[in-house]
């Protein structure tokens, strides 16, 4: 990563905002039901206390759309930083207002301060430059560490960096290596997984993988706007009709390439979308009318095992089938301890995969589980990201 972090500067006694990404789920009653992106928003922040920053962090939380909503608020991560960290995290009652203000002038050496959710200022995601100027007038430096949000050309994310010298954190800097690392310089072979629901939502990704690895696997609900566009019935499957010539598009390139592009020989099909519906495993060129598929089958998940076992590099984005549905989880549930016992590089591009593995109790598992969901897939594309692209060279 040819990018400057905060080991490449002088912190001490210096101010430091630190835009984490503390976008974490939540119950009805405010307690965190997943504090993964608080925990690995710690390495950095120790380090900042450790070397005599004074630590000003501040991040978004669900989508407020410029409004102050106390379920938004940042107070339960403030409890939950403070219980990780072992020392109070004041909390502003706001972002740049007089609150924000009084606690970030009087913070002392190895402090620690959070800023009210930046997303109750519509400032924010307009990413405004008076909003970013206040913002950074509270301190020396800026340090992205929000993957998760790198994509967005936001104030917080990169906004401020046009005030103040910006590096990355310790977790933007692992996922550029990782990620970058399996793009630019994979050890082959190298395979790339993609599920997930549309062909469209993937047309970038796909595309700049075929130019990358060797084999291609395609799950989930995408894999049946493949089928149509080779002229079989896909019954009442999710499929894009206006994606078909798209599809065939890209089955052709991979051939051009060389790359192996699979797809499912058989699926799980149900009556209905319903966790208990009636299923049934059928080859992918006898889908029945009236039926919907929602999991690849068993001849797929050994064929896609076997393949999987010979990758020393694997990068997976997208669940395979309706994992949130017991029935419909063995195909993901299959890759994901395959993947786990395999002795290769492996790579979870964040989102709903990552949501998979943590739920098969696997994360320990993978060499890299992606934070950023949108952000890894814009990465695997090739395009450049505002909150990276902001940052000092080193």
């Amino acid at each position: 990563m040819n990018k400057k972090t905060v080991r490449d500067i002088d912190v001490k006694g210096k101010k430091v905002l630190v835009r984490c990404d503390f976008n974490v789920p939540q119950d009805e009653n405010g307690n965190i039901t997943d504090n993964r992106r608080i925990v690995s928003s710690l390495p950095t922040i120790k380090y900042l206390m450790e070397n005599g920053a004074k630590i000003i962090l501040c991040s978004h939380l669900g989508r407020p759309k410029g409004e102050v909503k106390k379920e938004f608020s940042l107070a339960p991560v403030a409890k939950e930083l403070s219980k990780q960290l072992g020392i109070e995290v004041k909390l502003a009652k706001d972002v740049i207002g007089e609150s924000a203000k009084e606690l970030t002038s009087n913070i002392k050496e190895g402090e620690v301060v959070l800023l009210e959710n930046v997303r109750f200022h519509r400032e924010e995601t307009d990413n405004d430059p008076e909003f970013a100027k206040k913002l950074a007038s509270f301190a020396d430096v800026f340090v992205n560490d929000a993957f998760g949000t790198a994509h967005r050309a936001h104030a917080s994310t990169a906004g401020v960096a046009n005030y103040l010298p910006a590096v990355s954190g310790f977790l933007i800097e692992k996922e550029l290596n990782f990620m970058g690392n399996a793009l630019e310089n994979p050890e082959r072979p190298f395979v790339a997984i993609l599920g997930g629901k549309k062909v469209s939502d993937k047309i970038g990704v796909i595309d700049s993988l075929l130019e990358k690895v060797d084999t291609l696997i395609i799950g989930g609900g995408m894999a049946y706007t493949f089928f149509k566009a080779m002229g079989y019935n896909v019954g009442n499957s999710i499929c894009e009709l206006d994606k078909l010539d798209l599809a065939t598009e890209l089955m052709e390139k991979a051939k051009a390439k060389g790359v192996k592009l699979m797809l499912p020989v058989d699926t799980k099909v149900g009556k209905e979308f319903d966790k208990d519906t009636e299923s049934k495993i059928v080859k992918y060129t006898e889908i029945p009318d009236g039926w919907e598929g929602f999991d690849i089958g068993t001849e797929t998940i050994k064929m896609y095992e076997e393949e999987l076992k010979k990758a020393k590099t694997v990068v997976w984005n997208g669940p395979v089938g309706l994992f949130e549905f017991e029935q419909f989880a063995v195909g993901t549930n299959s890759i994901a301890k395959c993947l786990a016992n395999v002795d290769a590089i492996t790579i979870i591009g964040g989102g709903d995969s990552a949501a998979a593995i943590e739920k098969a109790g696997l994360s320990d598992k993978f060499s890299h589980i992606s934070t950023g969901g949108g952000a890894s897939l814009e990465f695997l594309e090739g395009k450049k990201l505002p909150g990276i692209e902001c940052l000092q060279d080193k």
